[in-house]
């Protein structure tokens, strides 16, 4: 694996935090810390799915022409993470995702027809915001600099499932960090 691979998993460690929290999950008070533990363990297994799925479709990033330092590392994941949540706002302003949100709040309706709607709507907007902002900071770049075409095999299938199920429940940890009261 290219350092600048690697750099960009570090990178990527960092941005995770600052597309939820918008600051370190350290810094972050959490009620309970068995949730902060759980959200960085899945954390660090999603990681281990992208850096797999980055061999697998052969990351070429363009090569460092400075040294990275932590300050650098940070800045630059502060930077990725603006550029994810933003790029998921405007496509959770979509006609397709609101139909996709539509959806979800009618499934929920027929499990449940006493439910909130309104805490429904907000949660499934949240959560698939921060679902995007997640596939925004980690795949898309990736997309240009790598054979995707790879990810259309097994194995490729296999770590994509992989990828998709950690995230979602990466978002669920944060999720219950940010909004959940008891």
């Amino acid at each position: 694996m290219l350092k600048e691979s690697k750099i960009r998993v570090l990178e990527n460690f960092y941005a995770l935090d600052y597309v939820f929290f918008g600051k370190p999950i350290k810094d972050v008070k959490v009620c309970c810390p068995l949730v902060r533990e759980e959200y960085l363990s899945i954390k660090g297994a999603l990681l281990s799915v992208f850096v797999e799925m980055l061999k697998l479709v052969e990351h070429n990033p363009k090569p460092l022409t400075e040294q990275v330092d932590t300050k650098s590392l940070i800045k630059e994941a502060r930077r990725s993470a603006t550029i994810a949540r933003n790029n998921a706002q405007k496509i959770i302003m979509s006609d397709k995702a609101r139909d996709n949100i539509k959806s979800k709040l009618k499934e929920e309706l027929a499990e449940n027809a006493d439910a909130d709607i309104t805490s429904i709507v907000e949660s499934q907007i949240r959560q698939k915001a921060f679902n995007l902002a997640i596939d925004n900071l980690m795949i898309a770049r990736t997309i240009s600099e790598s054979k995707f075409d790879k990810l259309n095999e097994w194995e490729g299938k296999l770590i994509e499932d992989s990828y998709k199920i950690l995230r979602d429940n990466l978002v669920e940890a944060a999720y219950q960090i940010l909004y959940d009261e008891d």
